[in-house]
């Protein structure tokens, strides 16, 4: 047995876990603030290549912080009271620190490694928060406060004397008359009249080819986003391209299924804050995930989860829409998650293995999802309360997933589990709706769900619609990825011209040949909705398009899909106005 350590060696393991936390996020916040710049010299391809790079720091750092404490300390030869007393420190460490709730979260992170994630103790780390986040306590650290006495343009001067840029703006002048007309034509003369204030957040919000200044319109009986949204011309020079003002508008910009901002701040608690008044549909977890704090958005999830489960009594049971073949997939009906594991054995239809159904998954987060891939969360014994399964649902997940489960008394402790944003299947979505219209938008928008994937290098698998989600605001979101890859990995082919209905039973078929002919026969089932599919995107049947798009993404070339409708550019506005 080692001999117990002094409280001298108890200070310093704990300075070393908050000088690797210190130095993950240093490094994090050097590669957002990056972001301006990447933006400004239109690096689009360096811009993704950071996005990966962010997302890989902490699991560096928290291997580094780990190794670190095995050069002072054999883990597994201290006592509770040891662990208790660590945390103890660590938390006289986190006074007045700015980013203590992420700090938190590497703590749990460094426990979790250590113990192989078995030990889920309050008295050991940080299952939950320390204190009570008050925000608005640095308000003014985070967010600018515009004057609205003199006139909607001289407000919109001001805060472009205030955001700077190294590059120019091609016509700014022109932008912000369009922009003080469009705000005059959203808002009524006596709602002008009562604004008494705008607020812009500090930080400007860059994601792919675009960069967001975000905020809010404040009057006495309610408020509204202000989101001036900014891109680069043919020229690389800087354009407003749209002014949003509708909380719908804002929602899909913050969106699950898009790539996590960058957003410089060392105020994370107090951006998220804000945000969340603005978006209060939209939990705090969904949020800081939004600006790229995955790790401790997976943390006030759990927090978040377990406050829900205390208030509520429902049943885990199966999620609706049809079984999957390599995932179980339940949910809790009151809570807006799915939860994901790897079923033990799949079928041979299914020609993957659980390790190249994580890569598929890890590939997705790695990737640009340009609103169409639904984010998923990692976590490792995951634990549910026994007694809120439903008896079908434990023998199955038994049955299926058995090297995946562990039972205690009264806990079902999942070793490995994906979670995601709960949707309606589309194929449930299209089986019960009966308005034709909004049953045309859905095809329309699987087609283009599944085109924007390919643009992002993805080639989707398949492509049944029973693996795309509705969202509420109708957009089609892809969410199993079992069967994904990059585009070059698949060789699109056309059907061989024959008489003969069976000649592709005579074709050489590869493991990596596609057809896309015979897209049509299975992406949706029922005649009429395959031919309003035919009718609106056609070309995905088309050994041509694929061999297009695969061009596309041999070329690196970064495609743009705007998270706002083509209506709100200013651009299309210009015509409307008569600009």
């Amino acid at each position: 047995m080692q001999p117990s350590l002094s409280s001298e060696n108890i200070k310093q393991i704990a300075y070393q876990i908050l000088n690797g936390f210190d130095k993950s996020f240093r490094w994090y916040s050097r590669i957002t603030r990056g972001a301006q710049q990447r933006f400004e010299q239109a690096q689009w391809q360096a811009i993704q290549q950071a996005v990966k790079e962010r997302i890989s720091i902490y699991e560096q750092s928290l291997s580094a912080a780990v190794s670190d404490i095995y050069q002072h300390v054999s883990p597994m030869q201290q006592n509770h009271q040891f662990w208790c007393s660590l945390k103890a420190e660590y938390l006289r460490l986190l006074d007045d620190h700015p980013q203590y709730e992420l700090a938190e979260t590497f703590y749990n992170s460094v426990i979790g490694r250590l113990f192989k994630h078995q030990k889920i103790d309050d008295s050991m780390m940080f299952v939950l928060p320390s204190r009570c986040y008050l925000s608005g306590q640095d308000r003014t650290q985070v967010v600018h406060s515009f004057d609205t006495t003199g006139t909607v343009r001289k407000l919109l001067d001001d805060i472009f004397s205030t955001y700077r840029f190294n590059i120019p703006f091609a016509h700014l002048d022109q932008d912000l008359t369009l922009v003080d007309r469009i705000i005059r034509q959203h808002l009524t003369p006596s709602h002008l009249a009562s604004i008494h204030t705008i607020e812009l957040l500090k930080p400007v919000f860059y994601r792919s080819k675009s960069a967001y200044l975000v905020g809010r319109i404040c009057m006495p009986e309610q408020t509204l986003p202000f989101v001036i949204a900014l891109m680069l011309d043919e020229q690389q020079q800087l354009v407003i391209d749209a002014i949003l003002l509708e909380p719908s508008d804002l929602s899909v910009i913050f969106g699950f299924a898009r790539a996590y901002f960058m957003a410089d701040t060392q105020y994370p608690a107090e951006v998220v804050a804000f945000l969340h008044e603005l978006l209060p549909n939209k939990k705090y977890f969904e949020l800081y995930i939004s600006i790229g704090l995955y790790k401790h958005g997976k943390t006030v999830f759990y927090r978040n989860f377990l406050q829900h489960l205390d208030h509520s009594s429902d049943y885990f049971t199966f999620a609706p829409g049809v079984r999957g073949l390599v995932m179980s997939v339940f949910h809790l009906p009151s809570y807006g998650i799915v939860f994901k594991i790897i079923k033990d054995h799949f079928p041979e239809s299914k020609s993957v293995s659980r390790e190249r159904v994580k890569d598929c998954y890890r590939l997705v987060k790695m990737t640009d999802r340009v609103g169409r891939m639904a984010d998923t969360h990692e976590y490792m014994n995951f634990r549910l309360p026994k007694n809120r399964m439903s008896t079908e649902l434990l023998n199955e997940l038994l049955q299926e997933c058995g090297s995946s489960i562990e039972l205690t008394d009264d806990e079902v402790i999942i070793k490995h589990l994906y979670i995601e944003r709960k949707m309606t299947p589309l194929n449930l979505y299209l089986e019960q709706e009966q308005d034709p219209q909004k049953i045309r938008h859905a095809l329309n928008e699987l087609g283009l769900c599944i085109k924007q994937i390919a643009a992002a290098n993805i080639f989707a698998g398949d492509m049944l619609h029973k693996n795309f989600g509705i969202t509420r605001h109708g957009r089609v979101i892809f969410y199993d990825y079992d069967e994904i890859c990059y585009m070059h990995e698949r060789e699109f082919r056309a059907l061989p011209k024959s008489d003969d209905p069976y000649a592709i039973d005579t074709l050489s078929v590869g493991p990596t040949d596609v057809f896309p002919e015979q897209f049509e026969h299975f992406i949706v089932g029922k005649k009429a909705l395959k031919q309003i599919l035919k009718e609106l995107h056609g070309d995905l049947m088309t050994q041509e398009f694929w061999l297009e798009a695969q061009r596309k993404a041999a070329s690196r070339e970064v495609q743009y899909f705007w998270p706002y409708a083509q209506n709100k550019r200013l651009v299309n506005q210009q015509l409307v106005n008569g600009l």
